[in-house]
């Protein structure tokens, strides 16, 4: 009876901890996930993964902790708000010769830091329980985050995709505990759709990327093709994508519960070298050691330097005709890489386009 009970109020306890740990706010998920599985398989059939092969090849341990961790008997999901003081994103993407970096990515890596507070909320649960056994997941390994969450009360899943909190908007990360106790699941209401007949997230994305309400081709994200995606950008999409150059934030910035977002005072999550107001000349001229050194554990790092200037010559090719930037071009026509030479060739031949119509109307 005693453990039972101990038990029956860890979970209370768990959330108490986690936010002294500076998590906004955790809870215990109920761990069926069979309609989540079913969606993640018809998302897949569609081809809507792009080259995220992984997916696919890890769908059915995402759906079941189990597979991914055996023993595994509850989830323990956390919420740690990231949305950063930094530069208005709306300025940002309306000024064409600045860089748009996600606000997600302005500062240190999250995973490591989402890593650490979890492993110590779990040495805490350690010494309240005693040993058992566990395993971390700060988007490290495959698992169904959001629909976890959701199950824990941390909110529902928007029509973006993203999960969202009534409090809070979609401005945080997310993070599991798997453990082997029989924690209870939190039994309260689930939080309601607030999403009614809204639906400015799918209307604002720059690519189409919404083929429908709860519904994303990755193959159309701005996000997915800055970060994921290996090759060329598709030359239909290029004009789209404006001056982002790592991931996008659109059905963000437009989602009315977002007005409820906090800033975050986390100072790993602080916008580093500029990075939230920079110019996209200034970021084309980092050399290669430059940018491993300036991104060092940021999520920057993820792209890769060869597609940081993919990225950045499709940006610099959609800003307003510059001298700056075809001259910051030019000095790229014989990057060493097939694909940036591709991607500045384009951006090229569209700043000089805009340049000889700016000309020609005398302006």
């Amino acid at each position: 009876m005693a453990v039972a009970f101990e038990l029956s109020a860890l979970p209370a306890r768990i959330k108490q901890w986690a936010r002294e740990l500076g998590f906004a706010d955790a809870g215990i998920a109920e761990l069926t996930l069979d309609r989540d599985l079913a969606h993640l398989h018809d998302w897949l059939a569609a081809g809507c993964h792009g080259g995220m092969h992984y997916m696919a090849r890890d769908a059915e341990m995402r759906a079941q902790p189990q597979r991914l961790r055996p023993g595994t008997l509850a989830a323990i999901s956390v919420r740690l708000d990231y949305r950063p003081h930094a530069e208005a994103a709306e300025a940002v993407l309306e000024a064409g010769d600045r860089a748009y970096v996600s606000r997600y990515a302005l500062g240190r890596d999250y995973h490591r830091l989402v890593r650490a507070r979890l492993l110590q909320l779990a040495a805490r649960i350690e010494q309240a329980a005693g040993p058992h056994g566990y395993r971390v997941l700060a988007d490290s390994a495959p698992a169904l985050e959001k629909a976890l969450a959701r199950n824990a009360r941390l909110g529902w899943i928007g029509k973006n995709t993203l999960l969202l909190n009534r409090n809070a908007g979609s401005w945080f990360f997310l993070g599991e505990i798997y453990t082997d106790l029989p924690l209870p699941p939190d039994d309260g209401p689930a939080a309601a759709n607030h999403c009614g007949s809204c639906r400015a997230c799918l209307d604002v994305c720059p690519t189409g990327a919404f083929t429908g309400p709860y519904r994303l081709d990755a193959r159309r994200c701005i996000s997915y093709l800055t970060i994921e995606h290996q090759g060329p950008i598709p030359l239909q999409l290029r004009p789209l994508m404006g001056n982002r150059i790592f991931g996008c934030d659109d059905c963000q910035l437009v989602c009315p519960w977002n007005r409820y977002a906090r800033l975050t005072e986390e100072p790993d999550f602080a916008p580093r070298h500029a990075l939230d107001r920079a110019r996209l000349v200034e970021l084309f001229a980092w050399s290669e050691a430059e940018w491993l050194a300036r991104t060092e554990g940021m999520a920057l790092r993820r792209a890769g330097y060869e597609r940081w200037l993919r990225n950045l010559a499709v940006a610099l090719g959609n800003a307003p005709p510059d001298e700056a930037a075809i001259r910051a071009l030019e000095s790229r026509l014989d990057h060493p890489g097939e694909l940036v030479r591709e991607h500045v060739c384009w951006a090229l031949e569209r700043q000089r386009a805009g340049a000889r119509r700016t000309d020609a109307a005398g302006l």
